[in-house]
């Protein structure tokens, strides 16, 4: 049964406004950037819908016809809610489709068509290497004012998780790090392995956004809103412009981004999860 976008979108609505992003190019990183090949090309659709088909996966459909992936494949997402927020951003376009801003789309279309055909021990192994050189982690010998805002922002992070989940992380200022215990890495093994593999992509496109599994994690279990976790990976350029000043539209622009992507990531492990409470949750907030 067809179902039009244009009636369901409005209980979305907030939940989409902070994936919002700036109309430029900006190409995703890594295994991501293969579905960005084509950056704008003339929308070709009116009107945007989803079905639901074969094993009671959800299609979209761009005046009827099926979306279909980079690689060919047919375009189908788990549960309503994801093909909900998927097609808001196709039905959210314009004039011009921009790739660029559809980060669920592209988020989908990775999961799906797996470029770089890797399975979900290589994807926690690739996350886990991040906490050997977390954001939160490395930390400044001087100058002092930075010193005492590392210490004062990210230390309650960094106890936090260290609570959460029962694990020691630690700090330093050497330039290779903090020596992670195995037993810490472990127990964040287990940990991400519970995750499906389609929550386990858009957990690892936040990590790489935020160069921290601490913060991603943070953020992930609610601990932290998408605006602190973006401000506190960025707190040393924070810092920096607090100090020497900004540059013109760019620094804003560059935190824009950032935090569009970051809660497109983290809206998309939310939406990807098996669990059909998820949806109710979302839907209340």
């Amino acid at each position: 049964m067809f179902r039009s976008i244009a009636k369901i979108q409005r209980q979305f609505g907030k939940l989409l406004s902070v994936c919002e992003v700036c109309p430029r190019k900006q190409p995703l990183t890594s295994s991501f950037k293969y579905s960005t090949a084509i950056t704008e090309r003339k929308k070709f659709y009116e009107d945007v819908t989803i079905t639901q088909g074969e094993g009671g996966l959800f299609e979209i459909n761009l005046d009827r016809r099926k979306l279909k992936t980079p690689g060919g494949k047919l375009f189908t997402v788990p549960n309503e809610a994801l093909a909900i927020a998927v097609a808001t951003e196709w039905d959210a376009q314009r004039e011009t489709l921009k790739f660029y801003t559809m980060h669920l789309t592209t988020l989908c279309n990775t999961a799906l068509d797996n470029p770089t055909q890797r399975n979900k021990d290589q994807m926690i192994n690739a996350a886990l290497k991040f906490l050997e050189t977390d954001t939160v982690c490395y930390r400044v010998d001087e100058p002092h004012g930075l010193v005492e805002l590392q210490k004062n922002e990210w230390d309650p992070v960094l106890h936090w998780i260290e609570n959460r989940y029962n694990v020691t992380i630690g700090s330093s200022s050497n330039i290779l790090g903090p020596e992670i215990p195995e037993e810490t890495k472990d127990t964040f093994r287990q940990h991400l392995n519970s995750y499906n593999f389609w929550s386990l992509t858009g957990l690892e496109f936040v990590i790489t956004q935020l160069k921290s599994v601490v913060l991603s994690l943070g953020m992930i279990d609610r601990h932290l809103s998408v605006e602190q976790a973006v401000l506190l990976s960025r707190l040393e350029e924070e810092y920096q412009i607090r100090s020497w000043g900004n540059v013109e539209w760019a620094h804003d622009y560059d935190n824009f981004e950032l935090r569009a992507r970051t809660a497109a990531g983290a809206l998309f492990v939310h939406l990807s999860s098996e669990s059909s409470t998820v949806k109710r949750k979302l839907m209340q907030d």
